[in-house]
Parts: structure tokens; sequence; C-alpha cells
């Protein structure tokens, strides 16, 4: 039987196609890494305020700190990370001196995730002086916007600051309303910055006509 010996000839004049070098392996950033640490600890069942502040709260928090900082100035890094932050002590630990635990809680993490020394301190001072309730010294404009951020993500979650009156305080309505409305009055009057105040005048005021 004959066999057909089939042979691939490559031509003299093709040569060899150069492959480009693989790009550098995609490294995950420190926002990302935070965001994914803290939506862990929510979804835990030991989490004191369950899954709801990362959907309801910490994303407000990010948004306006961030909106701040285009007109304030200040180290978006820094703040975005405050941002989801700011209240891991509560989440982890409960609301009892979540500034303190939660200062803590961040400086261990952000060490392990290698972040500068220096960015940690930033962070913890955000974190140690974002309570409105204390008697606090924000010295830097990091400070003063996540404080500011905090208080103005309320406006955007009325039904949760409602959930607090009368789940975790157990007023009935007429109470809860009242309390509702001084509350927010108070996170309106310690805003630091003419510019939070026009960020959420509008809702502000609406709450507070619809609260009378």
């Amino acid at each position: 039987m004959n066999r057909t010996v089939l042979k691939t000839v490559i031509p003299a004049t093709v040569s060899w196609v150069r492959i480009p070098p693989l790009p550098p392996l995609i490294t995950m950033d420190i926002v990302t890494k935070v965001k994914i640490y803290v939506e862990e600890e929510c979804k835990k069942p030991t989490s004191h305020y369950g899954y709801e502040p990362f959907v309801y709260h910490f994303p407000f928090v990010a948004k306006y700190s961030l909106e701040l900082a285009d007109k304030l100035g200040g180290d978006r890094e820094v703040l975005a990370i405050a941002s989801w932050l700011h209240d891991i002590g509560a989440i982890v630990s409960g609301r009892e001196n979540h500034h303190t635990t939660g200062a803590k809680i961040a400086e261990e993490k952000l060490t392990e995730f290698g972040y500068p020394k220096e960015k940690i301190e930033l962070v913890k001072k955000c974190i140690l002086n974002h309570r409105g309730s204390q008697n606090n010294n924000r010295i830097s404009v990091e400070e003063q916007i996540i404080g500011d951020a905090d208080a103005l993500s309320n406006f955007d979650n009325i039904s949760g600051i409602f959930k607090a009156a009368f789940v975790y305080e157990s007023l009935d309505q007429e109470k809860a309303q009242k309390s509702v409305r001084e509350k927010l009055k108070r996170k309106w009057d310690k805003l630091h910055f003419e510019e939070s105040k026009k960020i959420i005048r509008p809702k502000y005021e609406a709450i507070m006509l619809l609260l009378k």
C-alpha cells in the first residue's frame, strides 16, 4: 500500500513572529480591597447592623466625600478608604466607642494591605473624629470632609433613621417623627462647609417641611 507523506514546508521568506511581552498582572487597588473586606464583615452573622450599611450608608458617605474633595481638595484615596471604614467598629464590635474600635481595626487591616503608614494615620484620624456626637478636633480637610459626608448621607437614608427610631429606640410614630427631624436638624447645624449645605439644602428643606 502506497502511503502519501504530507510535509509542511515553511517558506524561507517567513520570519518568526515577535510576540509582545505580556502586560503586568493586574493588582487590586487598595480601595477595592477595603470595600471587599467591609462587605465580608457586613455579611457575617456577627455583624451588629447586618448587611444594610454596605448598601444604604457607606456608598453615600463615599459619594459625598469625593464630591466635596473635588471642590475643597484633600486626598481622594484616603477619603474613599475612610468612607468605607469609618463605621467598621460598629459593624464588628457595636456602636459604643465605635470610632476608637474602628480606628484600631482600620490600622490593622491597612497595615496588612501594605498601605503607607502616614496615610494610615490620616485614615485613623478621620475615623476617630467622624462622630458628630463626640467632642472632636477635626484639623485636616479630610477629617472635616468625612464628618460632613457622614452627616450628609443621612439625608439619603430617611427610612434607615426611622428604622432606628422604631426598632432600636422603641419610639411610637409621633416621637419617632420628632426624633428624626431633630436628628437631621443637628446634622445640618454641625456641617463644616457651606459647600456641604449647598449640596444637601434641597433635601434638607423638603424633609424639614414633611416632618413639621
